[in-house]
């Protein structure tokens, strides 16, 4: 049997290879937009990829349900509720299907969609029995998926109860359980591990939701502590659903002076401390250095605003595209050619944002506005005395004093780097860029927290 998890690190999505080297058949599950490393290890083993099986219509990232069938021309299979507009088989609860002596089995789990399947996988070559179960939004490990991204939150909650009771938790202790999301997807809650796969067992016995067996306690609890909902997440949907887009990402390359004429947002991707040292006036700086940068750019720019990307140099840039695509943000105007270098070779002004850790904070507390730009969960469990609280995704106006130095805070100093540049872009004169931690920081150090 051939199994392989592939994951997209920056948004937190795992997709699936699995077949049968000996009959020479595969199949890909939830397929990310990008889709050579599919190509690679089929290839690499041998097998043709024939199948495409979507759990559901994704809502926070962009398929590449499209450019695989394309490029080996296989048969995409989804829930029949699902409806895409695509050509495409359409399945029911108990479908099968056989790659060699690998069969998937389709276990209607709906909840986070009501399309939304699991896949059971039987390896017949050692037992009748599922061995594995592909939960892709329904089950995470240590968490399960956020209900409330295609119908009322209630109602979904109520359907994934009843998936999990029902369908999940029917399987054996020992089945593995492999998610499509791992920590850091918008698509789960807090408590998402960053672990690749769990047992069945092991959620039973830890998943703090799967102990709550009364389906009304079970509701409230799910949909209690949600976080806001994506801006862009209909719009990935649509484009999910179809047509099929075949469409290789394409970026072209500007002078400093064509940016300039530009009415665009500049994206600059380096690291918070190359923006920091120096940037383009006005420039929002989010990093793809770091995990996140999709999530953070879908806040930033919806998918129907013209960007422009900076990086360190093309291929920075280029590569930044193909990660904008994946979420659905496509319009990008182009990228600065040679990146930030050739901004500085033309002479062309800067502007530079002062970096302070969470001690500097606290000796400067005095003199200083501070802006929490964490989420509300977040800061009801305790933030700075004084501070200000926006979350950087709502930063749309000046929330502080434009005369008066404020210093931008979150928990780790990545969402600050976002904070700090909207901050400055909306026009506060003097910016601090709070590092190497955070709010948990300050805690810890013994500085006062509210709550």
């Amino acid at each position: 049997m051939i199994f392989r998890q592939i994951a997209h690190e920056d948004l937190g999505c795992a997709s699936y290879l699995i077949g049968d080297e000996s009959a020479g058949v595969a199949a890909v599950v939830d397929p990310r937009l990008e889709i050579g490393e599919y190509l690679r290890v089929a290839r690499y083993l041998g097998v043709q990829i024939e199948h495409i099986l979507e759990t559901h219509n994704h809502a926070d990232h962009v398929s590449g349900h499209g450019r695989l069938a394309a490029a080996t021309g296989a048969r995409i299979h989804v829930h029949r509720l699902a409806a895409p507009d695509y050509d495409h088989e359409p399945f029911d609860d108990g479908w099968e299907l056989a790659l060699g002596a690998v069969v998937v089995r389709a276990l209607h789990t709906p909840g986070h969609r009501p399309e939304h399947t699991a896949f059971a996988l039987i390896d017949t070559a050692r037992g009748a029995e599922p061995w594995a179960v592909l939960t892709g939004d329904s089950l995470f490990v240590g968490d399960i998926a956020r209900p409330d991204l295609a119908v009322e939150k209630e109602d979904g909650a109520r359907d994934i109860f009843r998936s999990l009771h029902e369908q999940l938790l029917s399987l054996g202790d020992d089945v593995e359980v492999w998610p499509g999301h791992l920590g850091g997807s918008l698509c789960g809650g807090p408590a998402m591990d960053l672990k690749v796969s769990t047992t069945i067992g092991f959620e039973r016995r830890h998943n703090a939701l799967l102990g709550v067996g009364e389906e009304d306690e079970f509701v409230a609890r799910a949909t209690s502590a949600l976080r806001p909902q994506p801006p862009n997440f209909k719009a990935i949907v649509a484009i999910n659903r179809g047509p099929l887009d075949r469409r290789t990402v394409d970026a072209h390359p500007l002078t400093p002076r064509q940016i300039q004429t530009l009415d665009a947002p500049v994206i600059d991707v380096r690291t918070s401390l190359q923006f920091d040292d120096a940037h383009i006036p006005g420039a929002i700086c989010n990093t793809m250095l770091q995990s996140g940068f999709g999530t953070r750019l879908a806040w930033i720019a919806g998918p129907d605003e013209e960007i422009v990307l900076v990086g360190r140099d093309d291929a920075d840039a280029l590569h930044a595209a193909e990660l904008a695509a994946a979420v659905g943000v496509e319009r990008i105007a182009g990228y600065l050619a040679g990146g930030m270098t050739s901004w500085r070779e033309e002479k062309l002004p800067v502007a530079s944002i002062e970096r302070i850790t969470v001690h500097e904070l606290h000796e400067r507390r005095d003199g200083l506005q501070v802006l929490d730009v964490r989420e509300r969960d977040e800061w009801e469990s305790g933030h700075i005395p004084g501070s200000v609280f926006v979350p950087y995704h709502d930063l749309h106006d000046l929330p502080v004093d434009a005369d008066t130095p404020v210093a931008v805070i979150c928990a780790s100093g990545q969402r600050a780097a976002v904070g700090a540049s909207l901050v400055q872009r909306l026009g506060a004169r003097e910016v601090l860029h709070v590092v190497d931690g955070g709010v948990g920081t300050w805690g810890r150090a013994g500085y006062p927290i509210q709550r």
